[in-house]
């Protein structure tokens, strides 16, 4: 789970051409804070990918609780970097505009830890129920957990309205669901 180093990193030079065409005032300050501290994280990483990913041996049993805050901020490469903040340059353009700043930078910080604790939970019940320890060694990092539940909440919000998945025409209600479907069969890792 190491990057590669020194290479054109596309998927970043995207991130901030798109950026650019929506321009830097038009993005309300949590949401650009959030894109930039991603950024910041992805060319100045505080550890190595593998010390800062999230998964039940290394935060329950070492007690490496710090990868709760650190593994959402980090990500594999430009690629993932550029899907998740895109996501969230969208979701936080609406959503900050209807919750206000300084509750979607709250809600920004809970499921920033929270998602880390649901996914340890998760995998901590996989490694009992099934009794397959490697679910205990699975590492994460990324902001896809936090996009997911901003997309609930987006989805809370605004009710009604029609997503395309995979062009299929989908209540919203239930695209969040679709959406992550056709993520693990599009890129399983």
């Amino acid at each position: 789970m190491q990057r590669r180093q020194g290479r054109v990193n596309a998927g970043l030079l995207l991130l901030l051409y798109q950026i650019s065409q929506i321009g830097l005032q038009n993005i309300p300050p949590v949401t650009l804070g959030v894109l930039a501290l991603n950024v910041f994280l992805f060319l100045n990483p505080v550890r190595p990918l593998s010390e800062v990913c999230i998964s039940v041996n290394e935060a329950i049993y070492k007690k490496n609780w710090e990868r709760l805050l650190l593994s959402p901020f980090h990500h594999a490469d430009d690629w993932h970097l550029y899907y998740n903040m895109i996501s969230m340059l969208w979701k936080g353009i609406i959503l900050e505009k209807k919750l206000k700043s300084i509750w979607f930078a709250y809600v920004i910080a809970v499921f920033s830890v929270l998602i880390g604790v649901v996914y340890m939970v998760l995998e901590f019940l996989l490694v009992k129920i099934l009794d397959d320890p490697s679910y205990g060694m699975s590492c994460s990092v990324g902001f896809s957990g936090v996009l997911f539940a901003l997309k609930v909440l987006n989805n809370h919000y605004n009710p009604g309205r029609v997503s395309t998945v995979l062009g299929l025409r989908i209540s919203s209600k239930y695209a969040c669901w679709a959406e992550l479907v056709a993520i693990h069969l599009i890129a399983p890792g």
